[in-house]
């Protein structure tokens, strides 16, 4: 089975992309590993230029809305986006009491051999938006996830999602695009 892979002959388009952790292990349960992944995702608005149009964290993926610019390709935004928050929830796992989810992050089959500890799936399913349909239909997509898993009734009450922001306008967690897309 080929592994889907950004377009890089597409550097300014935006991209729908899940990225997942290894083995689908519950590690977003505490909200030091959610901080991480906010902090990291505004350090790349703010310095590798991130364009988020829509997100949701869940307790074992993630759901991006992006594009990038400045030169920078989604793919590389990927790559160091996952290295960095694996080198942060690492640091953080060695303090963790739950000792088993580093246990299992270490010794999963799945992880490359040379790494000490792998927490995303080598694979990011990305896929181009290439219509204002297909963006609304993977925004709903993301905000729903909260919903389906049964964790809140409506879609701006799940505090991980940019739901609230397109339905509150509340960007007091992350800052998103909240324009319509020509």
């Amino acid at each position: 089975m080929a592994v889907p892979r950004v377009n890089r002959q597409l550097p300014n388009a935006i991209y729908f992309c899940t990225l997942t952790v290894i083995e689908w292990i519950d590690i977003f349960t505490k909200p030091l590993y959610t901080a991480i992944l906010i902090n990291s995702l505004k350090y790349c608005q703010q310095n590798k230029g991130l364009n988020l149009y829509g997100y949701v964290f869940m307790s074992n993926h993630i759901h991006l809305i992006f594009s990038t610019d400045n030169g920078q390709s989604a793919d590389n935004f990927l790559r160091d986006f996952k290295k960095w928050t694996t080198r942060l929830i690492s640091k953080e796992l060695d303090n963790e009491p739950r000792r088993y989810i580093r246990n299992l992050l270490k010794t999963t089959l799945f992880k490359k051999r040379k790494n000490n500890i792998q927490i995303w799936q080598p694979n990011n399913f990305s896929e181009i938006v290439q219509s204002r349909y297909f963006f609304k239909q993977k925004l709903e997509y993301i905000h729903m996830n909260p919903i389906k898993r049964g964790y809140v009734s409506k879609p701006e009450d799940w505090v991980y999602s940019s739901a609230r922001n397109w339905i509150c306008g509340d960007h007091s967690v992350i800052e998103v695009m909240t324009t319509e897309l020509s």
